[in-house]
């Protein structure tokens, strides 16, 4: 992984020719930062709308940038959900019914659990890293750290939801906002970290909350409340088998 140091030295030697390339470094940069090699978090998800809350808690592990897997625990009557991803599939399963359903391509912009995240959110696709281009807006400095906006413009044959996103990653690689704009240019929903705490060793979004601009007494937060990174985990841990009948 490059220090920002290194990082920096690209850009002042030649700030022109690299402003791409780095906007492009800054975005895998802050998504290797978040799930590192491999990780381990527990953490609550609360859905809020205007007339009712309710939260469950989770688990999670990743491996790479194509393995995850996530796990309900609390409460008990959603425990056991689970959603697989294993490369650009993605499956879920339902102790109620005890099924493993397979989301199809079609299905990745709806809701994941009823919450405002969409399944493709959930996936941490690489798809913003390999299918889209991306260019440096500016930077800031705010509270001690520099604030870098990128813009992520989709290729022209990308299969992606959105006309562009904008996102600002601190100098630390913590993603402070994403940013979700259509194909008319209008912003629809962001993302935006609310607190940053140092876990496994690294400062991390601690809380994160999703929302729609048309629907602001309407989100979802994400509160990590333990990570772990760089863990030996097995391959067999990101299998169907184990979706429907945990070993781990």
């Amino acid at each position: 992984m490059r220090t920002l140091i290194a990082l920096l030295g690209i850009l002042v030697l030649n700030p022109v020719h690299s402003q791409v390339t780095d906007a492009a470094q800054l975005v895998r940069q802050a998504m290797d930062h978040w799930r590192g090699m491999t990780s381990h978090s527990n953490m609550t998800m609360t859905i809020h709308r205007p007339d009712w809350e309710r939260s469950m808690t989770m688990i999670s592990w990743s491996k790479g940038d194509k393995l995850s897997l996530v796990r309900v625990i609390e409460p008990r009557k959603d425990a056991g959900n689970g959603t697989l991803l294993n490369d650009n599939s993605m499956w879920t399963f339902t102790p109620r019914i005890n099924r493993i359903i397979k989301i199809p391509s079609s299905m990745m912009s709806q809701s994941w659990m009823g919450s405002d995240f969409s399944n493709k959110d959930i996936s941490k696709s690489t798809d913003i890293i390999d299918q889209y281009d991306h260019e440096l807006l500016g930077t800031e400095e705010r509270d001690g750290h520099l604030h870098y906006t990128i813009q992520s413009v989709p290729h022209e044959d990308a299969a992606v939801v959105w006309g562009k996103e904008i996102l600002i990653v601190r100098d630390d690689f913590v993603l402070i906002e994403q940013q979700f704009w259509d194909q008319d240019g209008i912003l629809v929903k962001s993302m935006k970290t609310l607190e940053i705490e140092e876990m496994g060793g690294r400062p991390v979004a601690k809380v994160m909350r999703m929302g729609k601009v048309d629907t602001l007494d309407e989100w979802t937060q994400l509160t990590a409340n333990s990570i772990e990174f760089d863990l030996e985990l097995a391959d067999s841990l990101f299998t169907l088998s184990n979706l429907r009948n945990p070993r781990q």
